[in-house]
């Protein structure tokens, strides 16, 4: 049995543009490239359905962490229409990742995400 990887790794790549995404017109953009326009993201602090709802979630995160971006760690693993990969948010300006999580996504025929169920691996140390 062959598994085409490719179909899950482009997945995640435009779900990690979706959270790169800066500004509101970007943003719309690359999570109406990511989802299917019903899709839902949920993780401990947030679980919302569609593309506005999705959008807010990217942009309370990236208010609260400015200067920071998502990225892959390690490789994305998938079968059918579900993938899992790990990933961090980073400090652009010194490289630190106070952030990490690992998610769960389910993929429409597509190849756009229907579901995220995320999980937060690493916090930051409350102050």
């Amino acid at each position: 049995m062959t598994v085409n990887t490719d179909r899950y790794e482009s997945a995640v790549a435009r779900y990690l543009e979706a959270w790169n995404a800066t500004g509101p017109e970007a943003r719309e953009k690359a999570v109406a490239a990511a989802w299917a326009a019903d899709g839902s993201y949920t993780d401990p602090l947030a679980d919302v359905r569609g593309h506005d709802g999705i959008a807010a979630v990217i942009a309370a995160a990236q208010e609260q962490f400015p200067g920071f971006s998502f990225r892959l760690l390690g490789a994305v693993d998938g079968h059918r229409d579900i993938a899992r990969f790990r990933w961090e948010l980073v400090n652009e300006a010194d490289g630190s990742a106070p952030v990490a999580g690992s998610d769960v996504i389910t993929l429409d025929g597509e190849g756009r995400i229907r579901q995220v169920l995320g999980f937060l691996d690493r916090l930051p140390a409350a102050e």
